[in-house]
């Protein structure tokens, strides 16, 4: 008997012992590990840093997720993701969240790049938007139809173009609503007659391959990367990380990689606009 109770006793100890191992090593997974979710624009970016910094920290594995600026902010709050990514500043009412700027960007008009007009006004755009001019011949193009392609809610993209614009998103008349990037530009080159608005760095590197769009000068400058860059252009945008409160352990680690000088070669391979570190 005595040989049973202490066989006993050694096994309910290896179990107790067996299940401390594995909480340790689930939490040295948890602290090897981060979630960034958000926005569209700064995920390709984010998920090419995330690639260097795993490679200079073996063990450490980042997920990088989209769906918009509004998740990332909310996301981080909430504890959903270790780093929420916006392509915008903050707004007075998520000053509880710390944003660290990776980068700078511009949003640009874009037209379909057999659409001869060169330029419109604010005013214009404004109209456009509002469904008041509904033919490119009403502001000296073509006697075709404008199809207007605007950003779904919760889109930084959006609320930054309905800032610059002054509009509402109730008062725009669009045929298309679409996502991230990539969607707006695919959707005004496949419509001679659509206009839509996009990061400066994307179409200004799709209009030099060939895809069939141009980017357009607001206020008489013209939207390109170096404009934004010199500070002239006048749709323009921080790219953050966003965190609840100061960052601590291996996310302070990887936003402080993330916004060194060390990262500087893929912001502008993403045609983006690092900054002066």
């Amino acid at each position: 008997m005595p040989i049973f109770k202490t066989l006993r006793q050694l096994t309910g100890r290896l179990a107790i012992t067996s299940a401390a191992l594995a909480l340790a090593l689930s939490a040295q997974a948890a602290d090897n590990r981060l979630t960034l979710t958000g926005a569209s624009t700064v995920a390709p970016l984010a998920a090419e840093i995330a690639k260097r910094f795993e490679q200079q920290n073996p063990g450490v594995r980042v997920d990088v997720q989209t769906g918009g600026s509004s998740r990332g902010v909310a996301d981080a709050r909430s504890g959903l993701a270790d780093i929420g990514m916006a392509s915008r500043s903050l707004k007075d009412d998520e000053k509880d969240l710390t944003p660290h700027t990776l980068a700078m960007d511009g949003v640009g008009v874009i037209l379909h790049s057999s659409n001869p007009l060169r330029a419109l006004t604010d005013d214009q755009i404004k109209a456009i938007y509002r469904g008041q001019i509904r033919n490119w011949k009403e502001v000296g193009g073509k006697d075709q139809t404008i199809t207007v392609v605007n950003k779904a809610e919760g889109r930084s993209t959006l609320e930054l173009f309905l800032h610059y614009t002054g509009l509402k998103n109730s008062e725009i008349k669009a045929q298309v609503v679409i996502g991230d990037n990539q969607q707006g530009i695919k959707s005004v080159a496949a419509n001679p007659g659509a206009i839509g608005y996009v990061s400066i760095g994307t179409a200004e590197y799709e209009e030099n391959h060939q895809t069939p769009i141009r980017l357009i000068p607001l206020r008489g400058v013209a939207a390109t990367v170096a404009n934004v860059r010199d500070g002239k252009f006048p749709l323009a945008r921080p790219l953050n990380l966003v965190t609840k409160g100061a960052p601590t352990g291996l996310a302070k680690r990887f936003i402080e990689f993330a916004t060194s000088g060390a990262v500087n070669d893929l912001v502008e391979a993403q045609f983006f606009v690092p900054l002066a570190r």
